[in-house]
C-alpha cells in the first residue's frame, strides 16, 4: 500500500453528486447521475479496463483480480454510465497485531475512475455508497492509504488517532469507525491482504 489508490478524480476533490444528502452543486457536476451498483462477474473486463485507465503506471488492474481469485475481495462496487462502467472501488480484509477480536474490518483499495469522467464527483459516490454498504453488513472500521485532503470529508482521519498504525503512520494512512466506539482501546498494527505486498 506505498502507493495512493485513488486516481486523480479522488486526488482533486470529487465527491458524491447523486445519493441523498448531496449538494445541488455537486449535482450540477453531472448531467447523468451514475448508477452506484455491486459489481457482478460480467463486470470483471470492464473494471479491468477502468482500473487499467485510472492507474496507468501501476499494476492495479492485476491486484484487483489477484484479490478475486484468492477470495480476498470482499466488496466491489461500480459506478456505471449509460451502460458504460467508468468507476470502481473494491474493499478487502485486514487484521490487526496483536489481534483484535470482534472488531471486523476493511481495507478500501483501490478508488478509480476512468479519466474522461474524473473530477465529477463519481469517486465521491462510490465511497458514500460502499461505506453506507458497509454498516449495513456489519463492518466496524475501514481504513485506506489516500490523500489527507480528500477523504476527511467522508469521515476519515488518520489512524494514529484512533490507536491503529501502519508503517511511520502518515497522515494519508486513514481511518474511520463505522459504529460509533469500535475501536475504542485498540492499540495496534494493521495488516493487509498479502496481494498488497508488492506494493509496500
Amino acid at each position: 500500500m506505498a502507493q495512493y489508490h485513488g486516481s486523480e478524480d479522488d486526488r482533486r476533490g470529487g465527491s458524491a453528486v447523486a445519493l441523498s444528502g448531496t449538494s445541488n452543486r455537486e449535482q450540477a457536476r453531472l448531467t447523468t447521475a451514475p448508477v452506484i451498483r455491486l459489481a457482478t462477474a460480467s463486470d470483471i473486463e470492464a473494471v479491468f479496463r477502468v482500473n487499467t485507465a485510472a492507474f496507468p503506471d501501476e499494476d492495479v488492474a492485476a491486484l484487483v483480480d489477484e484479490l478475486r481469485a484468492n477470495g480476498n475481495l470482499t466488496l466491489s462496487l461500480v459506478a456505471e454510465m449509460d451502460g458504460e462502467v467508468v468507476g470502481y472501488v473494491g474493499f478487502s480484509p485486514v487484521t490487526f497485531k496483536p489481534e483484535a477480536p470482534g472488531i471486523r474490518a476493511l481495507q478500501l483499495s483501490p478508488l478509480g475512475v476512468v479519466p474522461a469522467r474524473q473530477r465529477q464527483g463519481i469517486g465521491g459516490m462510490l465511497v458514500r455508497e460502499a461505506l453506507s454498504r458497509c454498516r449495513e453488513v456489519g463492518v466496524d472500521a475501514v481504513f485506506l492509504l489516500g490523500h489527507p485532503e480528500y477523504y476527511p470529508r467522508f469521515g476519515f482521519r488518520p489512524a494514529r488517532e484512533l490507536g491503529v498504525h501502519y508503517q511511520d503512520d502518515r497522515d494519508a494512512f486513514m481511518g474511520i469507525e463505522l459504529r460509533e466506539g469500535a475501536l475504542a482501546g485498540v492499540e495496534a498494527r494493521l495488516v493487509l491482504s498479502g496481494e498488497f505486498d508488492r506494493f509496500v
